[in-house]
C-alpha cells in the first residue's frame, strides 16, 4: 500500500469532499491560494476549486466560526481552519454556545454539519499561546464531536466521516504528525466516530493514548517488550464520542491501566478515561491507574523546558513499570 504523510493524507480527504459534494467549502486564515495554509494542508485546493470555495478570511476566529455556522445552518457543509489550536478561544461563544447547542435548542430542525479543523500540541518551540493541547474543553460541551487522529490513514477516513456527517465536530490535528508518513488506501473509505483502534497487542498493561502520544507509547512498548513487559496500545481516535468498550474490554484483559495525552493533567483526557475505567473495570484492575500528562503550567518558550514539561518515552515506561 502507498505511504504519504497525514498533512498529504488530511489534503486527499478535502479534495475528495469537495469534489463529491459541491456544499462543501473551506475558510480560514491564510488558506487560499498564496499560502496554502499555516501547515501547508489546504496548499493547491484553490487552484483547483476557486477562490468562492477556499475562502481567505479576515483575521478574527470569532468571524470565521461565525460565518461557518451560519452556512451550516442553511444547508452548507463548511470546513473552517483555525491556524492554531489556542485561538479556539476567540470563537468559544460561537463553538460552544452555538455551533454545539442549536440542533438541541431547535428541537431537531436544524443541522450543524461543520467541521473546525486545528493544529494542537508543542515541540516546536512558539510558547505558551501557540502549543497546547485543549481537547477537553470540548469534550465538556454537549453536541460537539470530538477526533484526534494520529496516523494518515486515520486521519483521511475521520475527516472524510466529520464532513459527511451532520454535528458540528472539532478536529485535532497535533503539528508534529503533518510529516509523519503512514500506509494510506487510494480507494475511498471513511472511519466511523466512537469505535478506538488497538494499535498494538499486549497482554500486561493497557496503555490508552491520544495524537502523537501514540506513537511515543508505541516506542515505549518496544523498549518495554525487550524487559519482557507486554504493553497494549489503545487509540481511541475520537474522544466524543468515546469507544468506552475497547478501553475497558483492553483492561479487564491487562489488569493495568496508564493513560498518555498531552493536555494538562487536571480535569483532562486522562482524567475522564480513568474515571471510567474506575468505574466500570475497578474490580478488574490489579494495581492503580497512572496517568502521564503535562504539569498544569503554560508551555514554555524555550526548547530545554518545553521539552520537560511534555510527556516523552522515558516517562510512559517510568509509568508502567511501577504498576507492572
Amino acid at each position: 500500500m502507498r505511504r504519504i504523510t497525514y498533512r498529504e493524507a488530511l489534503r486527499e480527504a478535502l479534495r475528495e469532499e469537495m469534489r463529491r459534494d459541491p456544499t462543501v467549502f473551506l475558510l480560514g486564515e491564510d488558506i487560499g491560494r498564496y499560502w496554502g495554509g499555516a501547515f501547508k494542508v489546504t496548499e493547491g485546493l484553490a487552484e483547483e476549486f476557486g477562490d468562492e470555495r477556499v475562502r481567505d478570511t479576515p483575521i478574527s476566529e470569532s468571524a470565521i466560526i461565525g460565518v461557518a455556522v451560519g452556512a451550516a445552518i442553511t444547508g452548507m457543509r463548511p470546513v473552517a481552519e483555525i491556524m492554531f489550536g489556542d485561538l479556539t478561544a476567540l470563537a468559544m461563544d460561537q463553538i460552544a454556545n452555538q455551533a454545539a447547542k442549536l440542533r438541541y435548542m431547535f428541537g431537531g430542525q436544524v443541522k450543524v454539519p461543520l467541521v473546525i479543523r486545528t493544529p494542537f500540541g508543542g515541540g516546536v518551540n512558539i510558547a505558551a499561546h501557540h502549543s497546547q493541547c485543549l481537547e477537553a474543553w470540548f469534550m465538556h460541551v454537549p453536541g460537539l464531536y470530538v477526533a484526534v487522529p494520529s496516523t494518515p490513514y486515520d486521519a483521511k477516513g475521520l475527516l472524510k466521516s466529520a464532513i459527511r456527517g451532520n454535528n458540528p465536530v472539532i478536529f485535532c490535528e497535533h503539528k508534529l504528525l503533518y510529516p509523519f508518513e503512514g500506509e494510506v488506501p487510494e480507494e475511498d473509505y471513511t472511519i466511523p466516530f466512537g469505535v478506538a483502534d488497538v494499535k498494538r497487542e499486549g497482554e500486561d498493561v493497557t496503555v490508552v493514548a491520544t495524537l502523537y502520544m501514540v506513537h511515543k507509547a508505541l516506542k515505549a512498548a518496544e523498549t518495554l517488550a525487550k524487559e519482557g513487559i507486554s504493553v497494549e496500545v489503545v487509540d481511541p481516535r475520537t474522544l466524543t464520542p468515546l469507544d468506552k468498550k475497547t478501553i475497558v474490554n483492553s483492561v479487564k484483559k491487562t489488569g493495568r491501566l496508564v493513560v498518555v495525552s498531552e493536555d494538562c493533567k487536571t480535569a483532562g483526557v486522562t482524567a475522564e478515561i480513568a474515571a471510567i475505567v474506575a468505574e466500570e473495570a475497578i474490580d478488574y484492575l490489579d494495581a492503580p491507574i497512572r496517568r502521564v500528562a503535562e504539569p498544569d503550567t503554560p508551555i514554555p518558550f524555550s526548547p530545554p523546558l518545553e521539552q520537560y514539561v511534555i510527556p516523552d518515552e522515558k516517562a510512559i515506561i517510568r509509568a508502567v513499570k511501577e504498576i507492572a
